[in-house]
């Protein structure tokens, strides 16, 4: 019985301790300044867009990333990392969901940022050739709920240099 307890007490533990890893390491790709260098390179490209998510509550109604931070992320071997690790395989996550993670100072100081407006619109000019990821949230509480809505999404786009006109990207989760 003694022994029963102590393996029930232990397999608590380790479910108890899987939960509270609040930052999912990247130890298999390191943060190299030399693959996201092209960010600060000015380019002619224009990336514009909206980002929102709908309201799954039966409402039916669309909430926009009003005045949330929309990031530009060049598509290096670490944020591809950080992408697939937080995203886990889908371009949402949901907000109860979102995993608490600690990006590397350097990393961030190689992504460029913006404010989505009122209608979830944003832009990034002087965008220079290369792979990208933009990320955003759209989190949101029901009137007389405990738990926030939405979450977090992305979407990857690439820049040729030979673009004519701005490239329209929608992040919507999906």
């Amino acid at each position: 019985m003694r022994r029963a307890l102590i393996g029930v007490c232990a397999f608590s533990l380790t479910l108890l301790a899987g939960c509270n890893q609040s930052s999912p390491t990247l130890s298999s790709a390191a943060f190299n300044p030399a693959e996201a260098a092209y960010i600060r390179t000015p380019g002619s490209a224009t990336i514009s867009g909206e980002a929102y998510l709908r309201d799954p509550g039966g409402s039916g109604d669309t909430r926009y990333a009003a005045g949330e931070v929309v990031r530009l992320i060049p598509a290096s071997g670490y944020a591809q990392a950080r992408i697939a690790r937080f995203y886990g395989g889908s371009k949402f996550v949901a907000a109860d969901a979102m995993p608490k993670v600690t990006p590397d100072p350097e990393y961030v100081a190689y992504t460029r940022a913006t404010k989505a407006d009122a209608n979830g619109h944003f832009s990034f000019d002087h965008v220079a050739p290369g792979r990208y990821f933009l990320t955003t949230q759209v989190i949101w509480k029901p009137k007389g709920a405990t738990q926030s809505q939405g979450g977090a999404i992305y979407e990857s786009v690439a820049v040729s240099g030979g673009e004519s006109g701005p490239i329209d990207v929608v992040l919507s989760g999906n």
